[in-house]
């Protein structure tokens, strides 16, 4: 689990707004307490009287019929199984201060709902949380300019392999499935995402 100072750190490093929008990027593998932080942190400026929202990643999933027939059904959530350039597209547009409609993902059905939220002119951070945000990959890499401001998190693998485990059981998987999804797909996309990774302005276990 994350440190309870993990936010305070943020805070204490975070830019103001201006005209612009400060987008904050939180990137780690699978499992790593991505969604958490992005929350609490989110939780955090609200309460300090800032505006706040956060826009994962996940719903630039590309649907399963897609991914069937790219033979790629089993790699979801590998870096070429999602939409990066509608992605990379929406990014600048979050750093202006339109009203920006954002896709989100639905776990409970698999699949990626397109205007399933707002971001409001007014809002002032941008938390945006997924795997491949500082991946040093085409085209994931040209992301980069766009942040004010990067955190990485990068639990151990044990960890990561046992919150994965525990997480295929908790949507209804007998554990040897669960085993096999995590070290099959999961596992490979967190040793690809540590191995290619961009610099974070800040790094936590």
């Amino acid at each position: 689990m994350l440190a309870p100072r993990t936010v305070e750190q943020i805070l204490s490093r975070l830019p103001k707004p201006f005209s612009l929008r400060r987008l904050v990027g939180i990137a780690g593998p699978p499992a790593s307490g991505k969604s958490t932080l992005a929350k609490a942190l989110a939780d955090a400026l609200i309460a300090g009287g800032e505006t706040a929202v956060v826009v994962p990643m996940d719903g630039f999933h590309l649907d399963n019929a897609i991914l069937s027939v790219r033979g790629l059904l089993a790699r979801k959530g590998a870096p070429e199984t999602f939409d990066s350039a509608g992605f990379a597209a929406l990014l600048p547009r979050l750093r202006s201060r339109e009203d920006v409609a954002v896709p989100l993902f639905d776990r409970t059905r698999d699949l990626a709902i397109a205007g399933a939220a707002v971001v409001a002119p007014a809002c002032d951070y941008v938390i945006v949380e997924g795997n491949y945000l500082l991946l040093n990959e085409d085209p994931w890499r040209s992301l980069s300019p766009l942040w004010d401001m990067t955190v990485y998190i990068s639990p151990p693998a044990p960890v990561l392999r046992e919150r994965l485990i525990a997480r295929w059981t908790d949507h209804g998987l007998a554990l040897a499935d669960a085993v096999a999804r995590a070290e099959g797909n999961d596992m490979l996309n967190a040793r690809r995402i540590e191995a290619g990774r961009l610099p974070s302005d800040l790094t936590f276990a």
